[in-house]
């Protein structure tokens, strides 16, 4: 299916990986590219966080697909209109499902963006396939682990949803975004979220016994760190991520939490444009 919104035309698809599981993403195109931008056009691919969908995105893709480039986003396995209980939730397959993209698309070179889980996701396709990727910006993510807590923090967090919400005013309220209401499906009792609680769960269980320093010191692309002013990346992290990759462009968004793509869209595509630049 392929939409026009103003500028730029959205086409919707779907692929199957390796293993079977399917991925649903979006290609934005702009509609005439700017001649003032030929010489500087990117292809992106942007990856969302844990129990996020490719909708989050909406914002950033549209300023990006507006200054000329294409943007390609996508639902990761076990959320949004993607497999929702796929076979695996390894590391390395949230890694090879982002490789399929690029490669049957034709995205290479591309410039990844990743948000949290998404940004964790993109460093190691970063230091593996160093031959697909232009450049990389990690928004709230980084190298991390190993964090032990971590699959229980999240198995609480879900946990703590008052579900079935009554309406979407009230799980906006609740989750804070509205895009956020985006991962709910309307229920005989309520909304409810549309995701597996388990896969989700599972998704982050590598992260807890793992540290990925190793992979961090591999990357050769330019990379932007950018952090919320409130984000939530360990306070030590992002100093050694600079220490250990010292060519690393590193930025901090204002009146931002962990979800920097979602409270400051603008400042995040002004930090992609001025690293780019």
């Amino acid at each position: 299916m392929t939409t026009v919104r103003g500028t730029r035309s959205t086409s919707s698809g779907a692929l199957t990986t390796p293993d079977g599981t399917h991925i649903a993403h979006r290609d934005h195109r702009p509609a005439t590219e700017p001649p003032e931008l030929s010489e500087c056009v990117a292809t992106f691919l942007l990856l969302h966080g844990l129990a996020g969908h490719q909708g989050e995105w909406d914002g950033v893709a549209a300023r990006l697909a507006a200054d000329g480039h294409r943007v390609v986003t996508y639902d990761a396995r076990g959320h949004g209109a993607s497999t929702r209980v796929p076979r695996t939730t390894t590391r390395a397959a949230h890694v090879q499902d982002a490789v399929t993209l690029i490669e049957e698309l034709a995205l290479a070179p591309v410039t990844l963006v990743g948000q949290s889980l998404g940004g964790h996701t993109a460093m190691l396709l970063a230091a593996s396939h160093p031959h697909l990727v232009e450049s990389l910006v990690l928004v709230e993510a980084g190298p991390g682990g190993p964090a032990p807590d971590l699959p229980a923090q999240i198995a609480t967090w879900l946990d703590s949803w008052p579900t079935p919400f009554t309406s979407l005013e009230e799980a906006k309220a609740f989750l804070g975004h509205e895009a956020w209401t985006k991962t709910l499906e309307k229920r005989e009792d309520g909304w409810r979220p549309a995701f597996d609680r388990t896969t989700i769960v599972a998704t982050v269980a590598e992260l807890a016994t793992t540290a990925y320093w190793p992979e961090w010191t591999r990357i050769t692309c330019p990379t932007l760190l950018v952090q919320g002013e409130h984000g939530t990346m360990r306070p030590d992290e992002p100093a050694t991520m600079l220490t250990r990759r010292p060519t690393t462009s590193h930025t901090r968004i204002p009146d931002a939490g962990h979800d920097v793509h979602l409270d400051q869209p603008h400042r995040l595509h002004e930090a992609i444009r001025t690293f780019l630049a």
